[in-house]
Order: C-alpha cells, then structure tokens, then sequence
C-alpha cells in the first residue's frame, strides 16, 4: 500500500502541507488581521478579543482553532501573535511526548507569548492532564525522583496564550477542549476571496497574470489558499517554460489541464475515489471500511482528505447507510445513474 504521505505528495491539490509550501508560505503569510482575506466573522470577533485583551493589559485567551487542512490555521496564530505584539513559539502535538517536553516548553515562555501546537488532538493523555492547571491557572506541577523520595513541586508560569489548531475536533477530549475560552472554525473560501489571494501571491512573487488567469486559477483551487498559492507557482513554471513568464488565460487553462485538474478542482484521485463509488459499489451507499478497501486508501485519508471537499460541491454525501456518490457526481464524469458503468478506473 502507498503510505498517506507520499500520495500526498503527489497531489498538487493536496492541502496538507507538503515541504515546499513552508518556505513560500512565509513570504506569503499576511501579518495582520487586515492583510488575512476571509473568514470574516471571525476576523470581527477576534478584532473584539485582541482590543479587550490590549485594553485590560492581559494575555489573549486560549485558542482553539480547528477546520480542514490549508486554511489557514497556522497563519492565523501567526496573526494574532503579531497583533499581540508578542513572540509566538511552534511546536505540534506528536512532538510533546512527555511531562518534560512540555515543561520545557512552558517554562521557557516569555509573558502573554503565544505558544502555537499544531494537531493539539494528538497530544499524549498524560501531557494532556499536565497541561490543565497550566492553562487554567499558569501552575505547573511535576514530580521528581520515583518511588518514597518522590516530591511534586509547583513551578509559577509566566501569563502566556496556548493557540491549538487541529484538523479532527472530535479526536480531542472533552477536558481540553473546554480549557479553550475562544473556539473557531475555518470553513472554505468564497471564489471571490480565493481570487483576491492569488493576486496578493502573484504581486507578492513578482508574477504577471492576467485577471482572467487569477480567476481560472481560483476556481481550480478547492477554495483553498495553500492550494491556490501551489497551483499558482505551477502555472508560472509552465509559463517560464512555456511562454514568456507571463500568465494568461489560454496559458492557466493549459498548464491545469496538464495537471490533470479539472474545472471544479478535482484531479485523478478524486475522480478516482468517485469513480470506485459508482463503479464498484452502484453509487452507494457505501460503508467507510469498504470503500478504503476498495480504493486502497486510509479512513482517515477519506474522512480528512476527500470528503470535505466533495461534499462542499455536492458530488458526494453521507447517510446512515454509507457513503453516496449525487447525481452532480456522474454528470461531472459524464456517466449516468442506475446504468452499468464500463469506464476504467484512473
């Protein structure tokens, strides 16, 4: 079986984060809360947050951030710390694998510095009940040596803000979740916001693009940023190679269907993964372990990776039965319901 990560790898739709992004994202990510396009509503709660916070002379509250990869979860920690005007330090929830990994961490934090843990969800259980007083009253308690020498001592922490993101809410435990006093979730991009990120990314690399190219590019790009900003850098090494740097539409449209992806951002995988719904299960429905079967892919790649986004454009939904490919999804292949299909799997 091909593992998650290097399937991954191969998508340039993806929106997990792939080694590349990182470097690119830093000169991307915007630093404000005015320079981050979308997700309005929240912008305008946080705007409230900060000000009462700066007002009172107090560290943020603690964060919860969760929502589908590529929205910008990371960026937006990044932001608040900015607007804080506070040092932020990252780390991720498999990286904590012990007490003393996270005492290190805490002990070392500056006042009201924000400290960033990425997939919270995966934090171990005996890091998780350490961190509680932590978060809830800026204690923390440790215990030295083993056995009757044993003693736990009390260490006084700096006022600080704990901004976790996670991918899979329902994977974090009741406790934790409540020690958040702020909890948001990103949802997709609207096209229009998608189209006003690629233009920021496009002036901010020195690209030149066609207004008609931003929009072709936006529309393939699951409304996601990540996405949309890989996608871009694509199409430009299509256009250096190709043309002379600059993107137009007849270029965008070339180079994506050379990437194999279509109109609605879908690629091989995708349509892949419909396809096995339709083809080898009639449309459905069709239960989550027979359908990784079937497709040779991970529950968890289904759930995170492929249905978000094929149920947002309404090719794909759930039901108590199993999973059920809509009558959009044949039409986008071009197939017709409640007939043999004979089309190959790609």
């Amino acid at each position: 079986m091909i593992s998650k990560t290097s399937k991954e790898k191969e998508r340039e739709v993806a929106a997990k984060e792939q080694p590349e992004d990182r470097e690119i994202d830093l000169t991307l990510r915007p630093q404000t809360l005015t320079d981050y396009i979308g997700q309005e509503k929240i912008k305008e709660h946080l705007k409230i947050f900060l000000g009462a916070a700066k007002k009172r002379k107090e560290p943020l509250e603690h964060v919860l951030v969760y929502g589908p990869p590529g929205l910008g979860k990371t960026t937006l920690a990044h932001v608040l710390a900015n607007e804080m005007g506070v040092p932020i330090k990252v780390t991720s929830g498999p990286a904590i694998e012990r007490a003393g990994d996270l005492a290190s961490l805490l002990t070392n934090l500056q006042d009201h510095e924000v400290l960033f843990i990425d997939e919270v969800h995966r934090l171990p259980r005996v890091v998780e009940e350490i961190l509680y007083p932590a978060m809830e009253d800026f204690r923390f308690d440790i215990i030295l040596g083993k056995g009757p020498g044993a003693r736990s001592v009390r260490l006084d922490l700096p006022r600080f803000t704990i901004i976790g993101a996670t991918t899979r809410l329902g994977l974090m435990s009741a406790p934790l979740r409540d020690r958040f006093g702020v909890t948001l979730r990103l949802d997709f991009y609207e096209g229009e916001e998608i189209e006003r990120i690629v233009a920021r990314s496009a002036k901010l690399l020195g690209i030149p693009v066609e207004s008609e190219a931003v929009r072709e590019i936006a529309h393939r790009a699951r409304y996601t940023p990540r996405v949309a900003n890989r996608i871009l850098r694509r199409v430009r090494d299509f256009a250096e190679v190709k043309s002379d740097g600059r993107i137009t539409i007849p270029l965008a449209k070339q180079a994506l269907d050379l990437l194999e992806v279509d109109r609605l951002g879908l690629d091989q995988n995708d349509r892949r993964f419909l396809l096995a719904i339709i083809e080898k299960f009639r449309g459905g429905p069709v239960g989550i372990n027979s359908l990784a079967a079937a497709t040779n892919e991970e529950e968890d790649t289904i759930e995170d990776i492929y249905e978000p986004y094929l149920m947002r454009l309404g090719l794909l939904t759930r039901t108590p039965k199993g999973r059920v490919a809509t009558p959009q999804a044949y039409e986008h292949l071009g197939l017709r319901p409640n007939e043999p299909q004979i089309t190959p799997l790609i």
